[in-house]
């Protein structure tokens, strides 16, 4: 039978107070934290945490109704690459701004 500690998976507030989140696995914190979207790694200290696991509110809630994803066959749908008109472009972004050189 598994404990309940043990079934902690996934994000949780960084008990340490250290970082916003922090990963739980197995229901021990990992090195793997979470700031403002953006992951890094900060091993948890070598100090006891206090209280239970508070789980990081779901984000079903700001939920896009699917809007963000595409379907296979977009592409199909869209603009063919038009070689010439990208030769074009890019002569015409170095003669009116210059090359790098």
């Amino acid at each position: 039978m598994q404990s309940a500690a043990t079934s902690i998976w996934g994000w949780y507030r960084d008990p340490y107070r250290l970082h916003q989140d922090r990963y739980f696995s197995e229901g021990q914190p990992t090195k793997l934290v979470r700031d403002g979207g953006q992951e890094s790694f900060d091993p948890p200290p070598e100090v006891p945490w206090s209280g239970p696991p508070v789980p990081v509110p779901s984000t079903a809630a700001h939920s896009t109704a699917g809007n963000d994803m595409r379907r296979a066959d977009d592409v199909e749908r869209e603009a063919p690459y038009d070689r010439r008109a990208a030769c074009e472009k890019a002569t015409s972004a170095i003669l009116r701004y210059g090359s790098a050189n």
